[in-house]
């Protein structure tokens, strides 16, 4: 793009994330601005594991839109993993809102484990053993990929998954990884590893996709841009 262009989107988060607009703030550089709206749990109980409140994603579409974003896009992996119309559902709500292009964060990370070329991979996530079942049935049956390993960390709410390491994503790594392991997948996007992804890559020759990296990936292409953002995996160079 043209020096000192600045190219705008809109996330859609959790009321309850405290982590995508820290990864984005530091680690993108300032031609692409990210513009923030927080959208609340449909669940009574606040599980950070239910879809975001319907109205929620409507209005704050719209409030998106009126900054004259270019793409509006879903930053909560696991709501979509357990209604097969929420993919589809969300993004018309986000499309008629901001009147631009929209997603999910997980059709994202399918995605671009399918632009990849990867099949076989590995799922290594924040979540509770029923929402990794979800995860694999998703992956499996939208995308194509063979999930042939998990690794979960049981976590309870949003918060928890907020102050979870890093390392505890390497050390799964390290502990599943075999040869017919060709990625893996970190999902989350209250996790923190956007900036651990180019090591890992290194460590184990492989890559690394994770919510938050996969959708400005997944951003860029829709908006048909040649832009690469170096340093963030090999997904984003």
């Amino acid at each position: 793009m043209p020096q000192g262009t600045i190219r705008h989107f809109g996330v859609l988060i959790p009321s309850t994330n405290t982590t995508v607009e820290t990864e984005y703030s530091r680690l993108l550089p300032p031609e692409w601005q990210a513009h923030y709206a927080r959208v609340k749990s449909a669940s009574i109980d606040g599980s950070p594991f239910s879809p975001p409140l319907d109205a929620d994603v409507a209005y704050q579409s719209r409030m998106l839109g009126t900054a004259r974003v270019e793409a509006v896009f879903l930053v909560q992996t696991s709501a979509s993993l357990f209604t097969d119309d929420f993919d589809a559902a969300s993004m018309r709500r986000m499309d008629a809102g901001a009147g631009v292009p929209s997603f999910t964060s997980a059709m994202a990370i399918g995605e671009a484990m399918n632009a990849l070329g990867t099949k076989r991979v590995a799922l290594v996530s924040p979540y509770s053993i029923p929402v990794n079942a979800s995860a694999k049935r998703y992956y499996e049956g939208r995308y194509g990929l063979d999930i042939v390993a998990i690794e979960g960390f049981a976590a309870t709410d949003s918060y928890a998954i907020g102050n979870l390491g890093p390392e505890m994503a390497r050390d799964a790594f390290a502990r599943i990884d075999r040869p017919e392991i060709e990625a893996f997948i970190v999902p989350g996007g209250n996790f923190p590893t956007m900036a651990s992804i180019a090591g890992w890559e290194r460590e184990f020759n492989k890559p690394v996709v994770t919510t938050n990296q996969a959708a400005l990936w997944a951003m860029l292409r829709r908006l048909n841009t040649p832009d690469r953002i170096p340093g963030l995996g090999r997904l984003l160079e």
